[in-house]
């Protein structure tokens, strides 16, 4: 159980705090929110910090570290904010496996000198250190299997700086441009914590819980994890802040951030939830004067995730920022570090605490689970506080992005590549058009929306794969994605659309032919499409259709006088510049032709009626379909009663087919529940 910490506040005076702020405006977003460019940031801030040829703990070295499992990390750190100094001491609680342990291996950079090794209070027998972070250290006495241990290990240096070799810039000092305040901060991810504490970098093993502590100038604030529980003073005008996490927690997601911070506190109320605070540790009066409009917007912004995807996960703790020069932004738990404030930036790192840090991917393959859904997390505020223009805006450039080279997958081939795990491109544009398309294949905000809190609630404080976002979106659907998935996350391009069309005698005739860009990896993507008729007098009436084959025919009835015919209005998929072209030639080659108005029936799941809307015909025979393609009920249908009695039918997944008296097919799915 994770216990509510009312004592947040207590003990502490929080200066500079200000009154909380009310609702704000309609926001009128800038270009730069429009753009891409927090996203770009978020990028760029991951490969800035990351060695061009990241280090790998040896596989040797990963099996040896796979015999325990993390529950706990201390950092009890001294640190500056003018300086890559870091000593101290970080205890590491962890439980052995089937295995037992007769040395216990862990990684840390090799220039940082380690000055003694413990566990359970003994010193260790030897220390072996290869590579650039493998270290191993014998025990004097082996720890039985499945049986906790605690690990402490002292060690002091310089963190490595540079960009050179394999040195990144895990922790890292800089004076901030325009507000000169000295600053230091981490930035771990993807590979680089061993660059300033010893620790287990693997994803899928999160430690329960975590403590950092950090002794620095009387002058300073720390910003870190979880509840503040303490600020002691310390003689030599020293002082200690003890942070304090009781949530599950990655490698990659303690932080650190140092400098003479201003204090500011905000709140949000989400529906269902206790009251978060939210604290902000800017540079200086002058930066928070700047920043305050947009700082005071993630309450808002907090409140609507809630709604949407589930309760913000650490709910018990706190949300906040810490300001730093990294030149964009990262997820920290509880904490994001950012050396900025704008609307999509702040709307972005906060919905990596549901994406990302609650639920972690499982592999670095799988990472536009963190980072296409923090970019829809863009496109959801914007569509909230902002405008559907803006909203639309937002998901042309996105796109656009994704559109601008005819290759690449979403799932990331080459993990020792940190410039291709978080290329912009497609972990971020095309994983955020993916997010769009799935919302698009379940036609449902409801089931849509279910989905993510089902995923959430399923994997917090967990890790999971894409495989495991599949299936959940499986169940809502109600029957396989593999093929979507295949296509849209390890296939690579995306399809464009030729279309020709032609109105006669009341029957509409639609010809489209797809092109894939990369044709022979994912020769084909399996679709629907809306195609938005628009007619002489400007009504409009939309029709989803299938694209089931590189080139699909449909008839459908409409005696309005149609102008133009406009594919994908709504830009739900991901499609390539194509052609909308009127033939007058163009009449459908079969008398069944394939597919015709789309249908809604409802409720789905079902009981014992089913109810049938948009009717291809006056009267029309309903087919039933089990899973095998097999016949189990036929029944007339008309549009004066548009009803299916299904209470013969066994509970399952179903598709229903319409014959209309043209022979043109209607189809759909649908679900029979137990009554």
């Amino acid at each position: 159980m994770r216990p509510i910490y009312f004592f947040f506040l207590a003990g502490l005076l929080w200066l500079n705090c200000w009154p909380v702020v009310a609702q704000l405006p309609s926001y009128e977003p800038v270009p730069a929110d429009l753009t891409g460019a927090a996203a770009a940031a978020c990028a760029r801030t991951h490969q800035r910090a990351a060695a061009p040829r990241p280090h790998y703990a040896s596989l040797s070295h990963r099996q040896k570290m796979a015999r325990y499992d993390v529950k706990y990390y201390k950092l009890d750190l001294h640190l500056t904010n003018t300086s890559r100094d870091v000593s101290g001491i970080v205890t590491i609680k962890g439980e052995s496996g089937p295995q037992g342990l007769d040395s216990l291996a862990f990684e840390l950079y090799s220039t940082l000198l380690i000055d003694g090794v413990y566990l359970d209070s003994s010193p260790a027998l030897g220390l072996r250190r290869q590579g650039l972070g493998d270290v191993t250290v014998g025990l004097r006495q082996p720890v039985a299997p499945n049986t906790l241990f605690t690990a402490q290990i002292a060690y002091h240096g310089t963190a490595p700086n540079g960009n050179s070799a394999a040195i990144g810039n895990a922790y890292n000092t800089r004076v901030a441009p325009g507000f000169n305040v000295s600053t230091t901060w981490s930035l771990s991810e993807p590979y680089n914590a061993y660059e300033w504490w010893p620790c287990k970098q693997v994803l899928t093993d999160k430690a329960d819980s975590s403590d950092v502590w950090v002794t620095t100038a009387a002058t300073n604030k720390v910003g870190s994890n979880g509840v503040l529980r303490a600020v002691t003073p310390l003689p030599g005008n020293q002082v200690r802040y003890e942070w304090h996490s009781r949530y599950p927690i990655n490698y990659y997601l303690i932080s650190v951030a140092v400098a003479p911070y201003v204090e500011y506190i905000n709140y949000a109320t989400p529906v269902g939830g206790p009251r978060i605070p939210i604290l902000n540790y800017v540079y200086n009066q002058n930066a928070l004067n700047f920043y305050r409009t947009e700082i005071d917007r993630t309450p808002g912004f907090l409140e609507n995730y809630s709604e949407l995807v589930g309760l913000y996960p650490f709910a018990a703790e706190k949300y906040g920022h810490s300001m730093a020069p990294i030149g964009g932004g990262m997820e920290h738990q509880t904490m994001t570090t950012q050396d900025g404030f704008t609307f999509t930036l702040t709307a972005h790192e906060l919905f990596h605490q549901w994406f990302g840090d609650n639920v972690t991917c499982g592999a670095w393959q799988d990472i536009w689970l963190n980072e296409g859904f923090a970019s829809y997390g863009e496109y959801l505020s914007l569509s909230r506080f902002s405008s559907a223009t803006a909203a639309r805006q937002w998901l042309d450039q996105a796109h656009a992005s994704a559109l601008s080279q005819p290759g690449g997958s979403v799932f990331v081939p080459d993990t020792s590549n940190v410039g291709r795990i978080f290329d912009l491109r497609l972990s971020y544009k095309k994983g955020a058009a993916v997010v769009h398309l799935l919302r698009y294949l379940l036609h449902d905000d409801t089931k849509f929306f279910r989905a993510l809190r089902t995923y959430q609630s399923t994997y917090a404080g967990r890790t999971a794969r894409t495989r495991d976002l599949q299936r959940i979106f499986e169940a809502e659907a109600g029957r396989s994605l593999q093929a979507f998935f295949t296509q849209w996350f390890q296939g690579e391009g995306y399809p464009s659309f030729a279309v020709r069309w032609n109105q006669v005698n009341g029957t509409v005739h639609l010809s489209t032919t797809e092109t894939a860009s990369m044709p022979t990896v994912t020769p084909f993507f399996d679709t629907e499409l809306d195609y938005l008729l628009t007619f002489a007098d400007s009504s409009t009436r939309l029709v989803r259709l299938h694209q089931n084959q590189p080139v699909a025919t449909y008839r459908f009835p409409e005696s309005r006088p149609i102008s133009s015919i406009t594919l994908d209005p709504e830009q739900w998929v991901l499609n390539g510049v194509g052609t909308i072209t009127r033939d007058a030639d163009l009449i459908t080659a079969s008398q069944g032709a394939r597919t015709a108005l789309p249908l809604t029936v409802y409720p789905n799941p079902c009981r014992d009626q089913l109810r049938l809307a948009n009717l291809p015909a006056p009267r029309v025979q309903a087919e039933v379909l089990d899973a095998t393609g097999r016949v189990v009920l036929r029944q007339p249908v008309s549009a004066a009663a548009p009803v299916l009695y299904t209470q013969s039918l066994a509970p399952g997944l179903y598709q229903l087919r319409l014959i209309g008296p043209a022979g043109e097919v209607t189809r759909a799915r649908f679900v029979r529940e137990a009554t």
